[in-house]
């Protein structure tokens, strides 16, 4: 099993927990979480913390069949929902989101290719294909962007991501991420803004591209 070094920040861990990240960005949190021994105990804790929050809360007033209807669910038959599976590399949340389909890859040129799993007002998601040795075209950011390797690495300005690590990128950073030797680096990468691209090409393909 491969060493997390780059994990989830404290604070977006915490929004998680309180439910207020966009979609695309918890859907990258859960998966990191689910590879992260370290995070997950990190997020337990903040859950633990948001429980004891609600606990302490005023109390508000209620209906009086609130209590009726709250026993008539208990007495319902319950089946609960099967748990996400892992999809070859892909873990329960992204296989949760793929639906065990295998990737619709489409190719952004020099052997990158992307499947954009769904795309909203407030972020999109899609997976990223780079092949050994291959590099992004050079980029800033308009947003964030979270980046989370679930097959071989990537190295950049920053520094070298492996299966489990996740970079965070905002507005400070401009970076040429290059997949490093040996099998092709696949990530899960979540966006809430356009990416900032230097060259005219990828300018140009960037509405056709949906990056």
């Amino acid at each position: 099993m491969s060493v997390t070094h780059h994990h989830i920040p404290d604070s977006m861990l915490a929004a998680y927990a309180a439910g207020t990240l966009p979609q695309a960005f918890a859907v990258v949190v859960a998966t990191h979480v689910s590879m992260c021994s370290m995070c997950r105990a990190a997020l337990g804790a903040h859950e633990a913390v948001g429980g004891a929050v609600l606990e302490i809360q005023d109390q508000v007033a209620v209906s009086d069949g609130l209590k009726s209807n709250v026993l008539d669910l208990l007495d319902a038959p319950f089946t609960a929902p099967p748990a996400p599976t892992r999809n070859g590399i892909y873990p329960g949340p992204v296989a949760d989101v793929m639906k065990t389909r295998a990737p619709r890859w489409k190719t952004l040129g020099m052997g990158v290719r992307q499947d954009i799993l769904f795309g909203q007002k407030d972020g999109s998601l899609r997976l990223l294909y780079i092949p050994p040795g291959q590099a992004v075209p050079d980029h800033g950011h308009n947003g964030i962007e979270l980046t989370l390797v679930l097959q071989g690495s990537f190295s950049d300005e920053t520094g070298q991501f492996g299966v489990g690590d996740v970079e965070i990128a905002d507005e400070t950073l401009e970076h040429t991420p290059v997949a490093d030797a040996g099998e092709p680096c696949i990530c899960l990468a979540a966006t809430d803004a356009p990416l900032r691209f230097r060259a005219l090409a990828p300018r140009l393909l960037q509405p056709l591209f949906r990056i």
